[in-house]
């Protein structure tokens, strides 16, 4: 359903015409099927073996193709369900899907690790001459060292919301667009660091990714305040389209502010979690493997 059929709804709050209000962009569908018909095509390859001879710790395992296909899921979610109809109506709603698809839906990507689907499941040939070579590009490696991801991520979130970008982009559909591409392509160069799991030209250690992550919290914080303690209308946009539904536009704009400055700071901790917990393995891994050397070396001498 467009945001002009909504609009000459009798009711924009009635449960029936929420419910009612999906949308079915073939272009977003498109831009969401073909990576994730591709990634399940080189699971499938992979364990089939036709990349490579599989070994039981080669294979793939289902949690990884679960984690990106839930982050597919969270995107159409965000992109094509009520959320996206509503988000033209309310701040507050535009900003939860601008979180679902930064905070929740990108590390879920990056957690699949596609990268790693790609090299694996290609031809040696094709990874040799094009993807190593591409992941190891100049152009890549500035976009995945940390400082710039970090950067660009941060960098993203407050010029769009504080320039006349996002104003534009509630008036036109590709710059709309636009900046939902924005917000997804930085987010997975944000987290792409963080999570690890996918090969990289940098890599962070653990103490340097928890940093990482605790600088990032204050940004999504600061972000919240500033829209949250504006005493003016910041998009006019909002004044009208808030109006359809009953709610006063400053006061759903504060209550924006408020979900970027609560939410963006619960959906890091999370994150800060799995690196803590990743750390701790890894040390549990590199002990047990030191211990077997030991072990190894003590039954040979005594032989």
């Amino acid at each position: 359903m467009s945001y002009a059929a909504v609009v000459v709804d009798a009711n924009l709050t009635a449960p029936g015409t929420i419910l009612r209000a999906w949308s079915f962009d073939p272009a977003v569908v498109v831009a969401l099927a073909v990576p994730a018909g591709l990634y399940l095509w080189g699971v499938r390859r992979i364990g089939s073996g036709g990349a490579s001879a599989q070994s039981p710790a080669s294979r793939w395992t289902r949690r990884r193709t679960t984690l990106f296909l839930s982050g597919m899921g969270l995107m159409y979610l965000a992109l094509q369900s009520p959320l996206a109809v509503y988000s033209n109506l309310l701040f507050s709603v535009h900003m939860v899907q601008h979180l679902l698809l930064t905070m929740a839906a990108a590390p879920l990507l990056v957690a699949g690790a596609p990268i790693t689907v790609a090299l694996r499941a290609s031809r040696p040939s094709t990874r040799k001459r094009v993807l190593l070579p591409l992941l190891h590009s100049r152009p890549v490696k500035v976009l995945s060292f940390p400082v710039v991801s970090w950067g660009l991520f941060v960098a993203a979130m407050w010029a769009t919301h504080f320039s006349p970008f996002y104003a534009l982009s509630l008036q036109h559909e590709w710059v709309h667009s636009l900046e939902h591409a924005t917000y997804v392509a930085t987010a997975l160069l944000f987290w792409w660091p963080v999570l690890g799991v996918d090969p990289a030209p940098s890599r962070m250690s653990h103490p340097a990714r928890l940093l990482y992550l605790f600088l990032a919290m204050p940004q999504s914080t600061f972000l919240g305040l500033a829209i949250y303690g504006s005493s003016r209308l910041l998009y006019l946009h909002y004044a009208r389209a808030s109006a359809l539904v009953g709610v006063s536009a400053l006061s759903d704009q504060h209550l924006a502010g408020a979900l970027m400055w609560t939410s963006g700071m619960l959906l890091l901790l999370p994150a800060l979690g799995f690196v803590l917990w990743d750390w701790m393995r890894r040390e549990e891994r590199e002990g047990e493997r030191i211990d077997a050397r030991l072990a190894r070396g003590h039954v040979g001498g005594s032989l």
